[in-house]
């Protein structure tokens, strides 16, 4: 019996060897396979990540204007109105001083430079609180004319340029600019009116010189959302050219020669 048991244990000590040889080779390729699974996994999320990460590295000045341009459109728009109607004031108030002016015996005088903070004030708080809001209105209320009219082609800038500059936005806006101007300086309502009266028709034959060619192109290339963006860049342009045109002689005059923004 004793010999019968050993044998016993012997065939039971074989089998067990037998099973545990058979469950290793057989766990061993499904380790393998995971392993190379978590692998695979971790190597392709690695390999979409990159392109992403890069992609933020690059992500330039035009990438993040389109992102709050997309998300906060008005605040966006106000926040570079207001820092391009304050270049375009310092342009105003800087490009005069530096044109040598020629008097009666032919000499040449450089004017002194004073730079008036509280204009440019006045000019960065414009932009930011009025125009810029209202120019996003005026630009979107375009496009639905434009829709609704069934414009297509060329038709669509020439409509919209005629709209803007002789049906209603021009007069408003520039009315608008020398008004608030005025009331930002402390004038009266009689004083703000007659300040309107005077120079809103000079005004708008300036204006329509140089702003209708630049809107024909503004409204046939470039997108809606980026329109007042153009004519805020322009206007820098423009104002410097009001300037070297018609140099102030004093705060009042100056703030004429940087006529309204369109």
């Amino acid at each position: 019996r004793s010999q019968q048991r050993k044998n016993i244990m012997a065939l039971y000590q074989r089998v067990g060897k037998s099973l545990l040889l058979s469950s290793r080779s057989a766990s061993s390729p499904t380790i393998t396979a995971t392993s190379l699974a978590r692998q695979a996994r971790f190597l392709s999320t690695e390999a979409a990540a990159t392109p992403a990460s890069t992609t933020a590295k690059r992500k330039g000045f035009v990438e993040w204007y389109e992102g709050h341009l997309n998300a906060r459109p008005v605040l966006t728009k106000a926040i570079t109105g207001a820092c391009l109607w304050g270049l375009g004031d310092v342009v105003a108030q800087a490009v005069p001083t530096l044109i040598q002016d020629e008097d009666g015996d032919g000499d040449t005088t450089k004017k002194e430079f004073k730079y008036d903070i509280p204009r440019t004030a006045r000019a960065v708080t414009f932009g930011f609180v009025i125009h810029a809001p209202l120019s996003h209105l005026h630009f979107n209320l375009l496009e639905w004319m434009t829709v609704k009219g069934g414009f297509t082609g060329l038709s669509i800038p020439i409509f919209k340029t005629v709209m803007e500059q002789f049906v209603y936005w021009s007069w408003f806006s520039n009315s608008l600019y020398h008004g608030a101007m005025g009331a930002m300086q402390g004038k009266n309502l009689d004083e703000i009116q007659n300040r309107i009266k005077d120079v809103l028709w000079g005004t708008q034959l300036a204006q329509w010189k140089f702003w209708i060619p630049v809107q024909l192109l503004n409204f046939q290339f470039v997108p809606v959302r980026h329109q007042l963006n153009v004519v805020l860049l322009t206007s820098v342009v423009w104002t410097a050219l009001l300037s070297a045109w018609y140099p102030p002689e004093e705060e009042a005059e100056g703030e004429v020669s940087e006529e309204k923004k369109d």
